[in-house]
């Protein structure tokens, strides 16, 4: 059953160590995370863009694929849909569709927008169990078209957000999505620090997990992080193992043109990525 991800994240927040965020693009990758899951007793957060909602035929058709599979696979760890980064209407839509959490990315408005539309959200998440994710400071690179800098978040500004009652908030401290430069500085701990001391408790989300250093990550669960996106790992691990099955000549011997054994690599080199950022990130058997 579809849980939100509020009691998930504050455990997490509590006993210092953070659930995974990782995004789903069709049938294969939603199966690889929530098996790997299960088998690793660890609660899981699928993230969702309108993007790849779209893409995936809908979010209703989201919804009905994921909830089929909790059932089929007999699915017992806690397992949140999550829209990610949200418009305004995008997340109403998602709410209506059954998705358990959003985010409303509102971090383009100015922050007295910001504030009514994330205001309008929450009301309505709280009347159907959903939890809510907002977002101070963009995150860097690009997603879905919404491109970020990589901008560090003013603290008075995330208190002033978190005080509206969300379920987590995303700080831009330096992060950003896809791979990062090779000019990057690194993550902002001293901001993420004042972060945590401001919103008091409330656990934070770090968007693009892909590429931070593995130290930088414990550090940053060490000061409020309770939930980690990863999207670009997955995709890059996926395509590879893809790649070589072709450049292999599989696609060639016997049935090897069935997309079931096309996609096979993909899906265990998914599981793979998934299973080894759960033991980063502290989450097994913690559901």
């Amino acid at each position: 059953m579809l849980v939100n991800a509020k009691e998930m994240l504050l455990k997490a927040r509590e006993e210092g160590y953070a659930v995974g965020q990782f995004n789903i693009n069709n049938l294969e990758w939603t199966k690889a995370i929530i098996e790997t899951a299960q088998e690793n007793n660890s609660p899981v957060i699928l993230g969702v863009s309108e993007g790849a909602g779209k893409y995936m035929g809908g979010f209703k058709t989201v919804v009905g694929m994921v909830n089929g599979m909790l059932e089929e696979l007999n699915i017992t760890v806690p397992v949140a849909i999550h829209l990610d980064h949200g418009s305004f209407e995008g997340a109403k839509s998602a709410m209506q569709a059954g998705f358990s959490s959003v985010m409303f990315d509102g971090s383009h408005y100015q922050i007295d927008e910001n504030i009514t539309k994330t205001l309008d959200i929450i009301e309505i998440a709280n009347e159907n169990n959903i939890s809510v994710e907002a977002e101070v400071g963009s995150i860097g690179g690009e997603e879905d078209g919404v491109v970020g800098a990589g901008e560090v978040a003013d603290p008075n500004e995330c208190k002033k957000i978190a005080d509206l009652g969300v379920s987590m908030l995303a700080a831009g401290i330096g992060n950003i999505h896809g791979k990062y430069p090779e000019n990057w500085t690194g993550l902002n701990f001293d901001v993420l620090k004042q972060i945590q001391d401001i919103t008091s408790g409330m656990p934070l989300v770090l968007h693009g997990g892909t590429g931070i250093p593995n130290d930088m990550v414990t550090e940053s669960i060490s000061l409020g992080v309770s939930k980690i996106n990863v999207n670009t790992e997955c995709q890059i691990v996926f395509t590879e193992a893809t790649r070589i099955y072709f450049e292999e000549g599989k696609d060639k011997v016997g049935k090897g043109f069935d997309p079931r054994k096309v996609l096979a690599p993909g899906y265990q080199a998914i599981k793979d990525v998934v299973k080894e950022k759960m033991e980063l990130f502290g989450s097994i058997n913690k559901a």
